[in-house]
């Protein structure tokens, strides 16, 4: 369904440059007819896209690919994953991204110089996007974002040893510390299945630093411990999940 008519479409504009997003701005003033248009933020670069997306409620967001660091496509990635995220469109001088545009669910794909017609048409065709299905058909995301005391943190999916689910959060720990996610742990293990193996119903170890197994000395629950390269805690491996350890042996690791 629509905005409700009784309110202005709020958008959040990101670009770079901040002529472009003065640009942007005063075609949306341009733009006749219902609903009404409320910039309602803006952003310098993928970062504060995401940040915003994420802390501004907004019906949608004007999009640049080409910004330094996280550029528009890796930060679209992480927009549609969350709670509720706000429309993507992409705004860009370059057609060549149009693919991968629309692969990550984009309503449209506009070319600059943007004309008021194709941003008037672009606008029309918003409809909330359905936050499962945005992650189910969207690429695997590269980071994980995490909000910390009013920051927001990117951490690298390459340098996470393992997932942890504790209470209604799921600890993410790297080498350096840990991070609080607020994301479920069924759905990280959906999404990143290539990248993470289920070793306890608690915990998803990173394939990429799992050296092996060890036997526990003990014989209660977790017989199996998964040893990760270059760390000194061992997870334990229910009894439910001791296929795995069979698996890594038979595909030679």
């Amino acid at each position: 369904m629509a905005p409700p008519a009784d309110r202005p479409l709020r958008v959040i504009v990101a670009d770079d440059e901040a002529l472009a997003r003065a640009r942007l701005a005063s075609l949306l003033q341009d733009l006749d007819g219902a609903p009404a248009v409320e910039v309602v933020a803006e952003a310098g670069n993928g970062e504060l896209a995401l940040a915003r997306a994420a802390d501004t409620p907004a019906d949608a967001i004007l999009l640049d690919i080409q910004m330094p660091g996280m550029n528009g496509l890796e930060a679209a990635r992480h927009i549609v994953s969350l709670p509720h995220p706000p429309a993507v469109i992409f705004v860009t001088a370059y057609d060549e991204h149009a693919l991968r545009a629309f692969e990550l669910r984009a309503v449209d794909y506009l070319l600059k110089p943007v004309r008021l017609e194709r941003l008037r048409e672009a606008l029309a065709r918003i409809r909330p996007l359905a936050p499962a299905d945005a992650r189910d058909l969207a690429p695997r995301r590269t980071c994980f974002p995490v909000q910390e005391a009013g920051r927001l943190w990117r951490v690298p999916v390459a340098d996470v040893l393992y997932l942890r689910a504790e209470l209604r959060y799921v600890t993410a720990r790297t080498r350096e510390r840990e991070y609080l996610l607020d994301e479920s742990l069924v759905k990280l293990e959906e999404e990143f299945a290539e990248e993470f193996l289920r070793v306890h119903r608690n915990c998803l170890v990173a394939r990429r630093h799992l050296l092996g197994f060890r036997r526990q000395a003990d014989e209660g629950e977790g017989r199996w411990l998964a040893v990760l390269r270059d760390w000194p805690e061992a997870l334990p491996v229910s009894r439910r999940q001791a296929h795995v350890v069979r698996e890594f042996v038979a595909g030679g690791g």
